[in-house]
């Protein structure tokens, strides 16, 4: 090999031609004839420019790859390579389509082991994104399959090159380069008798790919979250404690922020007025406030145009009580959620019952989860919500000492790495000596992240203060989850054992 000057990654063009066919009968050796025609070329470059590219080493032609855009759908899942370049035509192609069709890869036998292949695949990974299709296929020969056909099926075969058993250069490269098969097809190239005419197809999900959608919205990718770390102290009324609630409200949306997440009971200081009651009769009583908390809060969320999770509240429902909350959204709707566990405390002073109804919630900034204090501490529930494609899971919580606060954080902190998440927490601090059962808290308020290269070292986005009232302003991006999922060091999601346990709702 001559010495290597430069390396020119570069759009194929019609003058190529000639250079191309030469490098495609030398990379071709056991399938004669196998390259393509100068007038299929000049058709492919006429519709799509973009999908031909050739590598180039020293101004001479080291490699080459063909692409076009088809609507998958329109395929059956067992296609043949002449069915999908409408018999070598490439009439299939359309730009409306949703899927970038891999139809030529190769390397010249003098420049394999320079990892260019690698150089194509990137560039297709990055066209289909910057297209935003959904994704990569293509049909992959198995060359070697040739040599264990009388004592393997294809789908034994291939499991075999997955495990390192067989070695396949071309299936073990594509797999490597974050190609996962999935279906074996007969028939499929015609004359590629060194796989027996079976190849395997092969996929790439683009995690950034976002269908189109027919309304003026969009989805955001960079979130900014706004935490209110709530002082308890009296308030005369709910006038009172909903002006408050407001500054706070108005403070996190002047930041420009998405979501504000108050806390678990952040309205208890109004039970100071029933103190005279018992626990339990006291707390029935502010359950009475509740509506209208909610009906103002949504009126927030409109007039300051940001999501808010309302913390929770108690809430009588066919004469029990419930610890709710509400997500209001800055379009006007609401939905509410509840505290699916009880500590024994709550039962046992308040009288509270458990809740019924777990689910995640859509929002104009993705798929959220909510889960009340102690509910954070089941791992089960979360796990179910990253299931439903939980992108961030928000914690409103209250806690009196800090080993229960501990408990809090720990366990959340425990969600953002086992699901893959962002998890969000927001406690009160300060004290109530005129509240029963309330008499003082503490809380730190944080953001939470997973554990990889692309996140802080310590899983922590942001914290606050302990112990003081403050507001907390954090931006998370969901396309680092996308990465994380598909690219992490360890991918908590994709490698659970299914074949051993699930997690469900009943």
């Amino acid at each position: 090999m001559k010495d290597i000057e430069n390396i020119e990654l570069t759009y194929l063009t019609l003058d190529d031609y000639q250079e191309l066919k030469a490098a495609m009968i030398d990379s071709y050796t056991t399938m004669p004839n196998s390259f393509w025609r100068e007038h299929q070329i000049a058709s492919l470059i006429d519709r799509f420019p973009e999908g031909q590219v050739v590598i180039k080493i020293n101004d001479q032609i080291a490699g080459c790859a063909l692409s076009i855009i088809v609507d998958y759908n329109s395929f059956d899942d067992h296609h043949s390579y002449k069915e999908i370049t409408g018999n070598y035509t490439f009439s299939t192609h359309t730009p409306d389509g949703d899927v970038l069709y891999g139809i030529d890869v190769f390397i010249k036998p003098q420049y394999r082991g320079l990892r260019l292949g690698r150089r194509l695949y990137d560039y297709r990974k990055e066209l289909c994104e910057r297209l935003n299709l959904r994704g990569v296929a293509f049909g992959g020969r198995i060359p070697n399959y040739h040599k264990y056909s009388d004592k393997l099926s294809p789908k034994e075969y291939i499991a075999k090159v997955r495990r390192k058993e067989i070695h396949d250069p071309v299936l073990n490269f594509q797999v490597s380069n974050d190609f996962h098969p999935t279906k074996v097809l007969k028939n499929y190239l015609e004359g590629d008798e060194a796989s027996n005419d079976y190849a395997v197809l092969l996929e790439w999900d683009n995690i950034y790919y976002e269908k189109k959608s027919k309304k003026a919205s969009v989805i955001k990718k960079v979130i900014r979250l706004g935490l209110i770390q709530w002082q308890m102290r009296p308030y005369k009324d709910l006038e009172e404690l909903m002006t408050q609630v407001e500054f706070f409200v108005d403070a996190v949306s002047g930041y420009r922020s998405d979501f504000a997440l108050f806390p678990e009971f952040f309205n208890a200081p109004l039970m100071a007025k029933n103190n005279h009651l018992t626990e339990a009769e006291a707390i029935r009583e502010l359950a009475k406030e509740t509506e209208e908390i909610v009906k103002q809060f949504s009126q927030l969320s409109i007039s300051y145009n940001i999501n808010i999770i309302t913390g929770s509240m108690p809430e009588m429902q066919e004469g029990k009580l419930y610890n709710v909350g509400y997500l209001c959204r800055r379009d006007g709707t609401v939905e509410r959620y509840e505290k699916l566990h009880v500590t024994p405390d709550e039962a046992r002073v308040w009288g509270l019952q458990k809740g019924h109804e777990l689910k995640s919630f859509d929002t104009d900034c993705g798929k959220i989860g909510i889960l009340i204090c102690y509910d954070s501490e089941f791992p089960e529930l979360s796990r179910i919500l990253a299931d439903e494609g939980m992108d961030i899971l928000f914690v409103p919580f209250l806690t009196d000492t800090q080993n229960g606060y501990s408990r809090v954080r720990n366990c959340s902190q425990a969600r953002a790495i086992e699901n893959e998440c962002y998890v969000a927490i927001a406690g009160s601090v300060g004290n109530l000596p005129k509240v029963q059962n309330m008499d003082i808290q503490y809380a730190q308020s944080m953001v939470f992240t997973p554990c990889d290269f692309a996140f802080p070292a310590n899983g922590i986005k942001a914290e606050a203060t302990p112990n003081s009232e403050m507001i907390l302003i954090a931006d998370v991006d969901i396309d680092l989850l996308r990465q994380l999922h598909q690219f992490g060091s360890v991918r908590n999601l994709k490698d659970r054992r299914k074949d051993l346990y699930e997690v469900k709702k009943l």
